[in-house]
């Protein structure tokens, strides 16, 4: 898969990367279907994988389980080889989410995700928002401190992950990156798309198969010719599906 500039980041990124949520956590989905977790191994046979079909980014969290630590010990080794997304203010711990914005918490999840993901920069930290995007931009520690953090050199591009359309917008005015929910079914930031890309911002989708509901050949083709999106984050266990999905993205962005 040929790369696309990730707004004005300086990163490239591939049309289709990989969501590590399922490497990692299977409490409280928002899938259709359960599934067991991955064991050490076949982690590592699915991550590298991912790399050698020519997936060149890979988003986690915090609150996505062991995923951290499974992307760190299964590549870390390849490390030069992707982008590397990462999240803050959400963890997840006893079947339970827990937020915490404050600078102290932003900084140490920023540290302890170094730590697991065995890096020395992380590419792109999203702030997690629970759904209140506008609070947490506005009234936490959130934003302040990933600019921060970004000064010192410990992460390279910063942005939102969030569930409005106002909150996205709102991050547009410091934002490097946005990270959006965006379908067939509910394509409302259609125009927070529109708006980061003349500004320069990138854009990555999450959910673009609404959780598995759409079929992926429609879904993703949507999402990959809307101009601005640069990639389409799909995660799986399944590395034949994840195949196929290379494929499809290959085609909706050589067309």
């Amino acid at each position: 898969m040929q790369r696309r500039p990730l707004g004005k980041t300086g990163l490239t990124v591939s049309p289709i990367g990989f969501g590590a949520f399922k490497i990692g956590r299977n409490e409280k989905t928002k899938y259709a279907e359960t599934y067991a977790l991955p064991d050490e191994q076949t982690v590592g046979r699915l991550l590298n994988a991912i790399l050698d079909m020519g997936i060149t980014f890979i988003d986690t969290a915090p609150a996505y389980g062991l995923s951290e630590e499974g992307i760190g010990r299964s590549i870390g080794q390849r490390r030069r080889e992707y982008i590397l997304s990462t999240k803050v203010g959400e963890i997840f711990e006893n079947g339970e989410s827990r937020y915490d914005f404050s600078a102290a918490g932003v900084r140490s999840s920023v540290e302890s995700s170094l730590r697991r993901l065995q890096t020395n920069v992380l590419d792109i930290v999203f702030i997690h928002s629970p759904g209140d995007d506008a609070h947490v931009q506005q009234a936490t520690d959130a934003v302040s401190t990933l600019q921060e953090l970004k000064r010192q050199g410990l992460i390279q591009s910063i942005g939102l992950s969030g569930k409005t359309v106002e909150g996205a917008r709102l991050a547009l005015e410091w934002a490097d990156v946005i990270m959006v929910e965006y379908h067939a079914d509910d394509p409302s930031h259609a125009l927070a798309i529109a708006e980061a890309a003349q500004r320069g911002v990138g854009v990555v989708v999450k959910k673009g198969l609404a959780s598995g509901r759409l079929p992926a050949a429609g879904a993703i083709d949507f999402v990959l010719r809307t101009a601005g999106v640069d990639s389409l984050v799909v995660g799986g266990l399944n590395i034949d599906h994840l195949r196929a999905n290379i494929a499809i993205a290959t085609a909706a962005t050589s067309s």
